[in-house]
């Protein structure tokens, strides 16, 4: 039963990944399935069944439809990439907030004109990277500001790989031109920018340089990439993204004094904990290494998984706007531009023949 403090989310669309964050609007504390639309009314009525929707979640047959709805304060958007655009736009018109599926749009132009629209209906939008909201995640922003512990970066290595069998590659919606055009690069790609920026405190790199090689569908669709980024101080970083290779989801990030490895960071082996581990002024002692203190692994436990966290925090930003008057807050748009502008960064540098690619300015 919702109560006056939930905030009442819509579901807008039955993708797969709407399974997942359907599961998490439920576990999480503030927030409730008030609908579902599908294209169909059937369709989305299977999906509300198969998903264990409450009893009183409203089944919409059309988008058009769940926007309309007076009794909705936000919505999840797992639609197509290509189709971002216009129905975000005609969300945050509607006054709905919107946790929008990534990447956020084709290209950086399309986003900006759905933050245009949602700083004009005073509403929040947020991308759906999950792991940035474990409490792991705080914990290696941690190690990774502590000048004694870690220094300064030097280099941040981010991969995201997994093998599609032959119908993914065939017929998944990412390897679509027309649907998620930015193939494993939008998809796998996005989580190793965004993990190489949040190394970087969301600094840009000056320059990105897409790595020869890259693997592309008869289509014209990014199904594997590598890129080099490099900052004005000398920092740099390489990301890597495959629907062909074996799955992988690390971070690897070197400062002067330290070094921090995660190798699950996307999806933790464990839903209830996650680890990362540290090691700290180690060097080579009569050729063997030695450290200050041996490197330790640290675990972190969660009572909701990181899909609940991020709904939880979603809805109590909506909840502080709809309830107290605050403003949306401008850092999560502000992290998926970045996101989205390396993105189409490595895009164009794939597409100029691996030319290097100037960020600044933009």
């Amino acid at each position: 039963m919702a109560t006056d403090t939930q905030i009442r989310i819509g579901v807008m669309g039955c993708a797969d990944i709407a399974r997942k964050v359907s599961r998490a609007i439920n576990l999480a504390p503030n927030a409730t399935i008030a609908a579902v639309a599908s294209r169909s009314l059937e369709k989305a009525k299977s999906f509300a069944t198969a998903n264990n929707y409450p009893e009183s979640t409203k089944i919409h047959g059309s988008y058009e439809s769940i926007l309309d709805d007076p009794e909705i304060d936000a919505l999840y958007v797992p639609l197509p990439t290509s189709l971002h655009v216009e129905w975000a736009i005609k969300a945050a018109e509607k006054g709905k907030h919107i946790l929008l599926e990534k990447p956020v749009a084709m290209n950086v132009s399309e986003f900006d004109k759905i933050v245009v629209a949602c700083e004009a209906n005073g509403v929040q939008v947020m991308d759906g990277t999950m792991w940035v909201h474990n409490p792991r995640t705080a914990l290696l922003k941690e190690f990774l500001s502590d000048s004694e512990r870690f220094g300064q970066l030097k280099t941040v290595q981010s991969c995201f790989s997994f093998a599609g069998d032959e119908d993914f590659l065939k017929n998944d919606i990412r390897v679509k031109p027309g649907l998620d055009g930015l193939g494993a690069l939008g998809d796998a790609g996005w989580y190793a920018i965004r993990a190489t920026l949040l190394a970087n405190n969301f600094e840009l790199p000056i320059s990105v340089t897409a790595f020869p090689g890259a693997v592309l569908n008869e289509a014209g669709v990014i199904l594997s990439c590598g890129a080099s980024l490099s900052w004005e101080d000398g920092r740099t970083a390489t990301i890597y993204c495959s629907f062909l290779a074996n799955l992988t989801m690390e971070i690897t990030a070197i400062g002067t004094k330290g070094t921090l490895r995660v190798h699950d960071f996307i999806i933790p082996y464990k839903e209830t904990e996650a680890s990362f581990t540290t090691s700290t002024k180690a060097w080579f002692n009569d050729l063997v290494t030695a450290w200050v203190s041996p490197p330790s692994e640290h675990t972190v436990k969660t009572e909701l998984p990181q899909e609940a966290c991020m709904v939880r925090e979603f809805a109590r930003l909506v909840g502080e706007i709809k309830n107290n008057g605050a403003k949306p807050d401008g850092y999560w748009p502000s992290i998926s531009r970045k996101t989205q502008l390396v993105v189409d960064a490595v895009k164009e540098s794939v597409d100029k023949n691996y030319q290097q690619i100037s960020l600044s300015g933009r």
